[in-house]
């Protein structure tokens, strides 16, 4: 069954929905002498009506057509030719609902018009509860860890009284294992806390552990077998995990039908969006699961969530966040919630099993009591539409915040949302927008339809007879024949659109007569059959659009033959790129807006003739020449044994006759045997060839062997010299100065004799071993050499 009404009356039923429609602004507000059609009429506001009797005020223009209801009867045109705006809301009665009544609403707007519809939201007594518990594994989190092994059990006896049925899941998370988060060693990857001499698990991003059970052993159990594990910075990786754990429906295994409950623990802030580029990873998050055997396998290849996904996510699912952190870190996490619907911050001096017990069951009672809705409208039209919410609580009371506190079991909460729609999307004259009404935490929402009506169905006849003054009735009929007749089918005057336009007169003019009249603006001219032509709206080049070289036509230059560019100052001839020797470029670039642009970089001139660096560029090549050499010159199939080596086209001349200046490369190649092989390259439209000359420069063995010969004799020879030489002095000086040896006695000078002792003395102590204590002292006389005694050599 469905209830339809309009504006015009209001139907009482399970909900109260109720129709707001503008008041009329005076007569001014819908008659202008620019509406000429009853779209643009109707679109002045939903107080304007469109009078589509053919005969009305047969000598009035179109304008005459649109004003106010009542001032359109006063003129003779009857209702039931009047096109007027319909506001309409539909509730669909046969969808059932538990908590949030209705679930389909369908509105009907025009622009400027508004509607409002009664959204109930009902809190049940002892809702099945999903618990999920996200838990910091960083080795900071050990005494905690060891607390949280015996809150399964107590926790389901301590909720027995709020809720039906509990069943719990695990998850664990660090953070990215990428740098700089984590220490890339290789024994750090297996083993964070080996420096600790303790055995950790590697770091990771999230682990889905436990699927929601009500086996509370298992639960146990599961907590028992954790390990912690490590990172490096501060902030964990918190958002992640969250993000996953939520929209992983089917991995974590969320009940449709129960209240959904996520608890992150953790002793650590969070990272942010954007904190994944210091690690080389920028792209952004996109919403989805990414679970592969209950591992996340996003964690280092998307950034962290934004805090708006996450919650757009949050509420998406249903969920109801719960953060249970240390003291230290309150304030940041109290900024984190004031962000994310349903959320709930507990704060606890040591994660001890009664402590995080008396917190959930708190979080629960809190989060239930409160009831909020958010309301959301599709990206592509929220420009074209507002909303506002306004909560009627149980108590009788209205706040302005779109959410009642503490509501009891079995309380209804009323919020009345109003609809308006400020425009008309610009090509379609009806689209279909959805906007859903969101319970935070209810696993029930509501979805309202909004049909927008732009065009005029002008009552049974489908005409709406938009006449012109194209001078009297002959004027009129032509007209009519030429297309200036509108219904609900056709849109505007064919002879005022240019081909491909959905718009008349490009629109920057009126149609008048199946001819556009252009609008006149301050920045200058509008012209041409569609106004399609301006001086003001293309690139300036010399102070004159287009640079005088064209004409600008819809945003765009439409150059002169001989000019092509953005601003048309780019010749078309290539004449001003070419070369002496007829080539474009030197045959070493390419012509662009009459200029050369060389296809090496190290080149450069008004031709790409000038390269001082690709002298260089001949070292390159040596691997090539020398490949041709070892296989020999002469053989045809050389080019087969090298193609590895050589990317050019190799060939082989006699005599290089190229002319380094304009062409060619000069290089030069010497071989492991001492010859000069000369070559030379060219690159010609991209394309490198390169020229061996088959005459090397080789020098005559048997005269290098001879001459090698020659510096060894002469060498030899000297050295021969150099020995009697040095033996002759040596001869020399030993003799006397009268010319005889020196067989006789060496003669001291007088003077020196009486410094020269005859005998050495030397006193000797010792022991004789009858007299121990007794030294016995002996003088010892050793003769010198007589000074007349010859030298003995």
């Amino acid at each position: 069954m469905t209830w339809s009404w309009s504006t015009n009356g209001c139907v009482l039923c399970l909900l109260l929905c109720c129709v707001v429609e503008s008041s009329g602004a005076g007569e001014s507000a819908c008659w202008s002498p620019s509406v000429t059609s009853c779209a643009e009429c109707l679109r002045r506001g939903p107080q304007c009506a469109w009078c589509f009797k053919k005969d009305f005020l047969d000598t009035a223009g179109p304008s005459q057509r649109c004003d106010l209801p009542a001032t359109l009867l006063r003129r003779g045109c009857e209702r039931e030719f009047m096109e007027q705006s319909e506001v309409k809301v539909e509730v669909n009665a046969t969808v059932s609902s538990t908590q949030v009544s209705p679930q389909d609403i369908s509105i009907t707007l025009r622009p400027g018009s508004e509607a409002s519809v009664i959204v109930a939201v009902k809190q049940l007594e002892r809702y099945p509860v999903d618990l999920y518990c996200l838990v910091d594994v960083s080795a900071s989190m050990q005494e905690n860890l060891d607390h949280l092994k015996t809150m399964g059990v107590a926790l389901s006896f301590r909720m027995a009284a709020q809720s039906s049925d509990l069943w719990l899941g695990f998850g664990s998370f660090v953070d990215k294992p990428v740098s700089p988060y984590i220490n890339v060693h290789p024994s750090k990857l297996r083993n964070p806390c080996s420096d600790y001499e303790i055995s950790c698990r590697p770091a990771h991003g999230f682990h889905h552990v436990l699927s929601m059970t009500s086996n509370m052993s298992e639960f146990t159990r599961v907590i028992k077998r954790q390990r912690i594990s490590g990172n490096m910075d501060t902030p964990e990786g918190g958002l992640d995990a969250m993000l996953q754990a939520a929209v992983c429906q089917r991995s974590v295994g969320w009940r449709p039908d129960a209240k959904r409950l996520l608890l992150l623990m953790t002793d650590q802030p969070s990272h942010l969006a954007l904190d994944s580029r210091l690690a080389g990873i920028v792209t952004p998050h996109d919403g989805l699961c990414h679970l592969e055997n209950n591992v996340y396998t996003g964690s280092t290849e998307m950034d962290h969530p934004s805090v708006g996904l996450l919650s757009d996510k949050m509420l998406e699912n249903h969920m109801l966040s719960i953060f249970a952190v240390e003291k230290q870190q309150y304030q940041w996490y109290e900024e984190l919630v004031r962000l994310l619907p349903g959320s709930y911050l507990g704060k606890l001096g040591l994660f001890q099993a009664p402590n995080l017990i008396e917190l959930v069951v708190d979080a629960y009672k809190m989060l239930l009591s409160e009831v909020a809705v958010s309301v959301s409208v599709e990206d592509k039209a929220a420009s074209r539409y507002w909303v506002s919410v306004s909560p009627v609580c149980p108590d009788g009371s209205t706040v302005k915040d779109q959410r009642c506190s503490g509501v009891m079991p079995g309380q209804t909460a009323y919020f009345n949302i109003t609809i308006g729609m400020r425009s008309c999307p610009d090509s379609a004259e009806r689209e279909d927008v959805t906007v859903l009404v969101r319970p935070v935490g209810y696993n029930e929402s509501t979805v309202i339809k909004i049909h927008s009506k732009c065009a005029c169905s002008c009552g049974p006849t489908r005409r709406c007879y938009e006449e012109s003054q194209c001078g009297g009735s002959s004027g009129r009929e032509q007209g009519l024949d030429r297309g200036l007749v509108k219904d609900s089918d056709g849109g505007s005057n064919w002879n005022c659109r240019a081909d491909g336009s959905e718009v008349d007169c490009s629109g920057r003019g009126a149609c008048e007569c199946g001819r556009c009249v252009c609008d006149l603006s301050r920045l200058g001219s509008v012209r041409g059959k569609y106004c399609e032509i301006d001086d003001f709206s293309c690139p300036y080049r010399g102070g004159l659009p287009c640079g005088g070289r064209g004409v600008c036509v819809s945003g765009e230059c439409v150059c002169q033959d001989e000019w092509t560019g953005d601003s048309c100052g780019c010749p078309v001839s290539t004449a001003t790129c070419q070369s002496a020797d007829g080539l474009l470029c030197s045959g070493r670039g390419r012509c662009a807006c009459g200029r050369c642009v060389c296809d090496d970089p190290r080149r450069y001139g008004d031709f790409c003739e000038r390269c001082p660096a690709c002298q260089n560029s001949c070292q390159s090549f040596w691997n090539c020449v020398d490949c041709h050499l070892s296989h020999g010159l002469a053989q045809k199939d050389i080019a087969e044994h090298c193609n590895n080596t050589c990317a050019p086209l190799v060939g082989y001349v006699d005599v290089l006759s190229g002319r380094a200046e304009e062409m060619w490369i000069q290089c030069m190649y010497i071989s492991n045997d001492g010859c000069r092989h000369r070559f030379q390259t060219s690159t010609q439209a991209g394309q490198t060839q390169l020229q061996i000359s088959t005459r090397p420069e080789c020098a005559d063995n048997s005269r290098l062997l001879g001459t090698f010969l020659s510096v060894c004799a002469l060498t030899v020879l000297c050295g021969l010299v150099l020995v009697a030489v040095s033996r002759l002095l040596l001869q020399k000086r030993a003799l006397s100065p009268g010319g005889t040896a020196a067989e006789g006695p060496y003669h001291c000078p007088g003077k020196d004799l009486s410094f020269i002792p005859t005998t050495n003395e030397k006193t000797v102590t010792y022991r004789r071993d009858c007299l121990p204590d007794r030294p016995v002292e002996m003088h010892i006389q050793v003769a010198k050499m007589p000074l007349g005694d010859p030298w003995q050599c």
